[in-house]
């Protein structure tokens, strides 16, 4: 127990006496730290925005016009017991016609001279969220193009492709991005270690004279890597949930739709953070001991 309290206390006097290097160390640590918070709330909403865009995603199956009622109802009941699909939508030719006179509104009067609806009937059909891969649409398309009845089958394929691109870009970014702050967070902290060990010299050949262990002597550096992580990480922790609180709460009441496009940042990541930060530097911290002969 008393070689606990020496452990905190020494770091502690240590912090004090070293105070502008390790405030200059969890400032750097706090703003690479809010750096790849940043990106990964960027991240977070990008992808809900496109997992809103692609919950609205369907492919368009249409009929042959020489199909009649009992062969729609057939494909309609297909398609219901198919597990993929969430949701069947039957546009009948005369609905397909309204909608386009809807869409073209006062340019309609085109059609007025058209004697016989040349649009054909169709279903819509979403398809699961987690499903919507382009390879896996597009065979999927091919096979209901085979079934009988069925004249063309259309899908949004670049437009599917764009959106998995994306998604899967922002997420390889995030663990790239993720991985040179875990080794610059690593590297401030050994840096700073290594140059309080330096400075310290005659008073750990003292102790090592006096026979203090290794382990008596590398824990109150440890507990300074810790104490410089976590500090670092409850700082970047404040800003992000500033700023998110900022954005959510003023910006939103001048632009009300950011709202809808906003994905709440998870509390546990707020205590993720500051762990983070002190599992970073207390690995810079052994790495930086664990290299200087005693």
């Amino acid at each position: 127990m008393k070689s606990l309290l020496y452990y905190f206390q020494t770091a502690i006097k240590n912090i004090w006496l070293e105070k502008w290097i390790n405030i200059l160390a969890v400032l750097s640590i706090s703003i690479g730290l809010l750096i790849i918070c940043g990106f990964a709330l960027i991240t977070l909403n990008l992808d809900s925005v496109l997992q809103r865009w692609a919950s609205g995603f369907g492919i368009v199956v249409y009929l042959d016009p020489k199909t009649d009622q009992e062969t729609e109802a057939s494909l309609k009941n297909q398609f219901l017991k198919d597990q993929d699909i969430l949701e069947v939508t039957y546009i009948s030719k005369e609905q397909a016609l309204r909608d386009v006179k809807q869409t073209l509104g006062e340019d309609a009067i085109i059609l007025d001279d058209i004697k016989e609806n040349p649009l054909p009937a169709s279903f819509e059909l979403k398809i699961k969220s987690e499903l919507l891969q382009s390879s896996f649409i597009k065979e999927k398309s091919l096979r209901i193009k085979q079934i009988s009845g069925v004249a063309d089958v259309q899908y949004g394929e670049k437009w599917l492709s764009s959106l998995n691109q994306i998604s899967r870009s922002m997420k390889i970014g995030s663990i790239i991005l993720g991985f040179a702050i875990f080794i610059a967070v690593t590297f401030i902290t050994y840096s700073t270690i290594k140059i309080f060990f330096y400075r310290r010299k005659e008073e750990i050949e003292t102790l090592k004279l006096l026979g203090a262990t290794k382990s008596f002597i590398k824990l109150p550096f440890l507990l300074e890597g810790l104490f410089i992580g976590t500090v670092g990480g409850i700082i970047s922790s404040l800003l992000i949930f500033s700023a998110y609180s900022f954005t959510t709460l003023k910006i939103a009441e001048f632009i009300p739709s950011i709202r809808l496009i906003m994905a709440v940042f998870p509390i546990q990541a707020y205590l993720i953070i500051p762990l983070a930060g002190a599992f970073m530097s207390l690995i810079g911290s052994y790495v930086a001991v664990g290299k200087i002969r005693y």
